[in-house]
């Protein structure tokens, strides 16, 4: 089987989602502006040093979604596909995954973003398959702020990916990898995928795809 995985936030659209969905409760009211960005921020940047606690990051950025209830959280959530994702979405991003489409690769996003957040953007790619932070529920049906199972997240994504493959039969050994991500934090998958790419990089990422000689995309360079 070729599998072609691919991180979501700055590698198959430009923006982080879970950032940007904090941001846009804010805009909609449902958090107040500066208590909230300042918390965002600070977790973004542990993010990018690759120093995030998954678990803290999950209960913050679902507390809105879990106080207005799933009705409310669905509306906000097709306001915030129409108004912000929609836009960001580059033709080149939609061409990289329909080529592996069109080559007959599996296709899978893996994501340390939440499913809440991230599934219908996977589906506005037409990807099916998505390995995202999934969130516990209550007995009401409704998420808990908890991570169910292993968050996908740094290695956290190696053993949802092996654990996917499992559930189909397949080992890591069945199955031929190339994974896009823009990252260091993705380097445990990068590292176990035959043809890691590195997209969008992150400048720690850059530099050890140019000591390990691995390529680099950068899939939203504007070119005169």
């Amino acid at each position: 089987m070729k599998l072609a995985l691919f991180d979501l936030d700055h590698t198959l659209i430009p923006l982080d989602s879970d950032h940007a969905w904090g941001e846009f409760t804010t805009r909609i009211g449902w958090t107040d502006a500066g208590d909230f960005k300042r918390a965002n921020d600070a977790f973004f940047a542990q993010y990018q040093a690759g120093a995030l606690d998954i678990h803290d990051y999950v209960r913050f950025s679902t507390a809105q979604i879990r106080a207005r209830g799933a009705h409310a959280a669905a509306q906000a959530h097709e306001r915030f596909m129409h108004e912000v994702i929609a836009p960001a979405i580059r033709p080149q991003a939609r061409a990289l995954v329909e080529r592996h489409r069109q080559a007959g690769d599996q296709l899978a996003i893996v994501t340390a973003t939440n499913e809440f957040v991230t599934r219908p953007i996977a589906a506005s790619f037409g990807v099916d398959e998505l390995i995202a932070v999934e969130l516990a529920r209550g007995p009401d049906g409704w998420i808990t702020g908890e991570i169910a199972g292993t968050p996908s997240f740094r290695e956290g994504k190696v053993t949802r990916v092996g654990e996917w493959l499992r559930a189909r039969g397949r080992g890591w050994q069945e199955v031929e990898i190339t994974f896009y991500s823009d990252s260091r934090n993705d380097l445990p998958l990068l590292e176990k995928a035959q043809h890691p790419v590195a997209t969008n990089p992150d400048d720690a990422l850059r530099a050890i795809a140019s000591e390990r000689g691995w390529p680099v995309l950068d899939l939203f360079k504007e070119h005169p």
